[in-house]
């Protein structure tokens, strides 16, 4: 064993395919258990660590390629960001972050008081405790095609402020650092500190203004420019991503803020699809070393002293963290759904966490019993909370009942009169409102039928009623939803949802509302829109009568239209008549 470990050892080259070869595996027999990847990949990190059978002794480049696959993430996040949406959201963002992280911070702190840990280390732990993980939870919410959904929105929003919150604490506690000031005290750090707020605040206005006139005069020039040739707009890409994250780093703020900024630049360009589906693979592949790296930080050595704290610790973010989001979302008006999912999406304490205590141990601000807690809870939230999340809507179903709490009366009124809305029959009942959906509830309403139209894009809805379509506010995955529509004179119950992304973490709506209809005994027909030939086969087995497939009814209609295409006959010219003479 230890020949083939110091073989190993002798190249990177060596130790990658080691790596690369158990991540395979792991990921298989994840895949076969039903289990989330970034679980599988986790826990590799943790058996090929130094702590374990030290497989991978090349921190260094793991740490570089991790740090490309956030970069690149954030890139492809900003490049869908709707800056209108985030504006729109910015003050319920900036209201729940800050509300949220002052009593993580509180709590936690008097928590680890409790627990007999010292009060400098308390108060750090409890700083740690309040951020929440941007990497698991826009990989998580990007699988789950739930990046654009109002909790989705929110709980970004959230992440940005907190990200904003921690760049500032690692800005305090490099200063204190650089100032030897004793622990705990601010010594003569004072002028130091303001010195670096006030430069990171004239270095962030000064790029920003840079950026939003690189966006207005030169964005779209130079994507124009690189996508003359296709391997050079992903060059140019991936270069301006990581530029960006280098930039903001050297500025003091963090490399993911830099990522983000590069993609909110270009996401105004005609460009933006082809890149972001061009990067997607380079992107998993690459946020593979970030999970290996991840589970590399752990010391199993440590975790015997650290196991009792971390275990409190993760009961506490795990359950406070929705809590505090559930309640201000119900007291700003959102619905208790909402609430819960965006509340569930941040039950976990962040990477950065991790990082924030790293950098206060090799400062002396932390001992090492603080690091191993810290960076305990860390690995057992996130591992937890991606299970939380790909389980959201289970979770919600089974809580659903004990939730009202967490809603304004006004919402609860709004329900319920919403749910007198839908006792009025209808002849048809669709679900999407994309641009097929949209163009059939049209169709149908210039037909003279009663139609009632199902979206989950609160915009979107908004949008439509205005256009005098009959919509209302619901999610296909809600089996409570289902039951309460009026499905019993419905002639049809059609989906135009679009189809979802491959993936074992979410369940696809267009089945659930199938198995929701036979639950309800519905006794009409049911229509779905696919896009795929084994779709089709999938849905015809699974009892829909009707089977849409958009791109291939298109393609037919085009054809037919060809085919007896007959031009129209030349008008025939009028006949003169002649003047007698």
């Amino acid at each position: 064993m230890e020949s083939f470990l110091e073989t190993l050892h002798s190249s990177s080259f060596y130790e990658f395919s080691a790596l690369l070869v158990l991540a395979a595996i792991a990921g298989m027999i994840g895949t076969l258990l039903r289990q989330p990847l970034v679980i599988a990949f986790i826990i590799i990190g943790v058996l090929a660590g130094p702590s374990a059978f030290a497989v991978v002794t090349s921190d260094n480049e793991i740490n570089l390629l991790a740090k490309l696959g956030i970069s690149i993430l954030l890139f492809i996040v900003g490049l869908k960001l709707d800056l209108g949406l985030i504006k729109k959201l910015g003050g319920t963002a900036a209201l729940i972050a800050s509300v949220q992280m002052f009593f993580t911070v509180a709590i936690g702190f008097g928590l680890c008081l409790a627990l007999g840990i010292d009060i400098q280390t308390a108060l750090l732990i409890g700083v740690a405790l309040a951020f929440s993980s941007t990497i698991i939870i826009i990989k998580m919410l990007s699988d789950k095609r739930e990046i654009d959904s109002l909790h989705g929105r929110i709980a970004l929003g959230v992440l940005i402020v907190q990200d904003l919150a921690v760049v500032l604490a690692m800005i305090v506690l490099a200063t204190l650092s650089a100032g030897q000031s004793p622990p705990g005290t601010l010594g003569g750090a004072e002028t130091s500190l303001t010195e670096s707020l006030l430069r990171v605040g004239v270095s962030s206005i000064i790029l920003l203004s840079v950026l939003a006139l690189f966006m207005r005069t030169a964005a779209e020039k130079v994507a124009s420019f690189a996508a003359q040739n296709q391997e050079l707009l992903i060059c140019f890409a991936i270069a301006w991503a990581v530029f960006l994250a280098a930039l903001c780093d050297m500025l003091g703020l963090s490399k993911e803020l830099g990522g983000l900024l590069a993609g909110i630049t270009l996401a105004s360009t005609p460009y933006r699809e082809n890149i972001i589906s061009r990067l997607a693979s380079l992107r998993d592949f690459l946020l593979l070393f970030f999970f290996i790296s991840l589970g590399m930080k752990v010391d199993i050595g440590a975790i015997e002293g650290a196991l009792i704290p971390a275990i409190a610790l993760s009961i506490f973010v795990l359950i406070f963290k929705p809590f505090i989001i559930m309640t201000l979302s119900g007291f700003l008006g959102y619905r208790k759904r909402t609430g819960f999912l965006a509340g569930i999406s941040l039950a976990q304490i962040s990477e950065f966490s991790m990082i924030f205590a790293a950098m206060a141990y090799a400062s002396g601000f932390l001992t090492q019993e603080g690091l191993s807690i810290i960076t305990l809870t860390g690995i057992i939230t996130i591992l937890t909370s991606t299970y939380l999340l790909a389980l959201s809507e289970h979770l919600y179903r089974i809580t659903e009942p004990a939730l009202d709490i967490f809603e304004r009366k006004a919402a609860i009124r709004q329900e319920k009169a919403e749910t007198r809305k839908l006792q009025k029959d209808v002849e048809i009942i669709m679900f999407g409102l994309g641009r097929y959906g949209r163009a059939m509830a049209k169709g149908f309403k210039a037909a003279g039928k009663e139609i009632l139209v199902v979206d989950f894009n609160p915009e979107q809805v908004k949008r439509s009623k205005r256009q005098g379509l009959n919509v209302i506010f619901g999610d296909a995955q809600d089996t409570e939803f289902l039951h309460k529509l009026p499905l019993k004179k419905a002639k049809w119950v059609i989906s135009a949802l679009p189809q979802r992304g491959p993936g074992i973490l979410h369940e696809d709506p267009r089945e659930v509302i199938i198995q929701g209809l036979k639950d309800t005994d519905y006794k009409g027909k049911t229509a779905i829109a696919v896009h795929s030939e084994e779709g089709a086969k999938k849905f015809k087995k699974l009892g829909a009568d009707v089977i849409f497939e958009p791109f291939e009814d298109a393609s037919h209609q085009a054809v037919e239209t060809v085919l007896e295409y007959k031009p129209p006959e030349p008008k025939a010219k009028p006949k003169v008549k002649k003047k007698k003479k």
